[in-house]
C-alpha cells in the first residue's frame, strides 16, 4: 500500500460514517495491513468482486492503472473515489464517464485541495475583487524529492514525474481559483536523475478571463517554495510557511495558500508603501473532509464536488505540457 493509500485508511478510520470492508494489493505489506485491520485482503480487485460488492471504493494505484480497477467497480455497482489524476489520458477518462452514466453511479476523483476553506477564501477574495481586476497569477512546486521515493520502479516512469504528480493538484487549484485555462506553453527538463521522465517546466498560462500565469515546476531542487511546506498538511514535510503563489490584481496582490494580502496605503502605485493583512484560515484535514464527503455521495445526499468531466478539465490542461513540450508551440485546449 502506497503513500496515498494509508491516507485515506487513516481518514477512514477517524470517521464513522465509513467501515472498512477489503484492501486490494497485492503487496506482502497490504496483506499484512488488511490482517491489522481486520478486513478482508484480495490480490486484484476481480478477485473481490464476486465475494463482495462495496457499496464504495478508493482506487488509489498507479496512475496508469487506475482504468481497469475503476470500470471493475463502476460494473459491479460502486460508486468510485479515484485518484487524481482520474486516468493517465483524455480517452480513458472517457471511458470512465461513459460506464459511470450508463451503471448511474458517482465517480469523485481525489483532488483533496479542494476540501480546504483556504482555497474558498482566495477564489472569494478574487472574484469579489478585493484585489481589483485579476491580471496575472505566479505559482510554484520546488522540491527535492528523496532518492528512496524513487526505489519502486513505477515512480521512475514517464506517468510518475511531478507533472501528472504534482502539477496536476497545481492546475486544479488554478481552474479553480482563477476560471479554466485557454491555452498552455511549455518547456521541459529531464536528466538529472536519469529516469525517462521529466523534473523540470516552466509554463506559460492564458485563462478564458484573459489572466495570464506561470508555473515553475521541479522535483529535483530542494526549495521551501511548494504546496506542502507552505501549508504543513502532510507531517512527512517540514512546514515552513513560505508560499507558492502570487495572485496579482490591479489594486492588490494575494500570497497563497497563507493568504497574505498586500494592499498600497493610497493610490495603488509604486509611490505608495504596501502594508500586508493577513487572513488565517484553520488548515482541516482534507482527506477527512474527502471522506465524509464519499459517504454524503454514496448514501444519495451529495453531488461530488468534483466529479469526472470537471477532473477531465484539470487533466486536460495538464498533459497539454506535454503536448506543447514535444510540439514546441502552444497548446490550446
Amino acid at each position: 500500500m502506497g503513500m496515498i493509500g494509508k491516507r485515506h485508511l487513516q481518514a477512514m478510520r477517524t470517521i464513522k460514517e465509513a467501515e472498512l470492508i477489503a484492501i486490494v494489493d497485492p503487496a506482502e505489506q497490504a496483506k499484512v495491513i488488511a490482517l491489522n485491520e481486520g478486513v478482508r485482503w484480495f490480490a486484484k480487485i476481480e478477485e473481490m468482486l464476486p465475494e463482495m460488492v462495496p457499496e464504495g471504493v478508493i482506487v488509489c494505484t498507479p496512475t496508469e492503472i487506475h482504468l481497469a480497477p475503476t470500470l471493475s467497480a463502476l460494473e459491479a455497482g460502486c460508486h468510485i473515489l479515484v485518484e487524481k489524476p482520474i486516468a493517465a489520458n483524455l480517452e480513458e477518462t472517457r471511458q470512465i464517464q461513459l460506464v459511470a452514466e450508463r451503471v448511474n453511479r458517482n465517480v469523485m476523483v481525489g483532488h483533496h485541495r479542494r476540501y480546504y476553506g483556504l482555497m474558498e477564501e482566495a477564489r472569494e477574495i478574487i472574484s469579489s475583487e478585493k484585489l481589483g481586476r485579476l491580471l496575472a497569477v505566479h505559482g510554484q512546486w520546488t522540491s527535492r524529492k528523496a532518492d528512496d521515493y524513487f526505489i519502486p520502479q513505477w515512480r521512475q516512469q514517464f506517468s510518475s514525474g511531478p507533472v501528472l504528480i504534482n502539477l496536476i493538484h497545481e492546475m486544479d487549484i488554478l481552474r479553480f481559483i482563477c476560471g479554466e485555462i485557454e491555452s498552455v506553453t511549455a518547456q521541459l527538463q529531464t536528466g538529472f536523475r536519469g529516469h525517462p521522465k521529466e523534473e523540470t517546466a516552466a509554463i506559460i498560462l492564458r485563462f478564458n478571463s484573459g489572466v495570464l500565469g506561470t508555473f515553475l515546476l521541479s522535483d529535483a531542487t530542494p526549495s521551501p517554495w511548494n504546496w506542502e511546506h507552505a501549508t504543513g498538511e502532510n507531517v512527512n514535510f517540514p512546514h515552513t510557511g513560505q508560499n507558492s503563489y502570487c495572485f496579482m490584481g490591479s489594486d492588490a496582490c494575494l500570497e497563497f495558500p497563507n493568504l497574505r494580502i498586500w494592499q498600497s496605503q493610497g493610490k495603488p502605485d509604486w509611490n505608495h508603501l504596501m502594508k500586508m493583512e493577513e487572513k488565517p484560515v484553520p488548515l482541516e484535514d482534507a482527506y477527512i473532509a474527502q471522506c465524509l464527503h464519499f459517504c454524503g455521495v454514496i448514501r444519495g445526499e451529495e453531488k461530488p464536488r468534483i466529479n469526472a468531466e470537471d477532473a477531465s478539465k484539470t487533466l486536460a490542461a495538464t498533459l497539454a505540457v506535454f503536448d506543447s513540450a514535444k510540439q514546441q508551440q502552444t497548446i490550446s485546449l
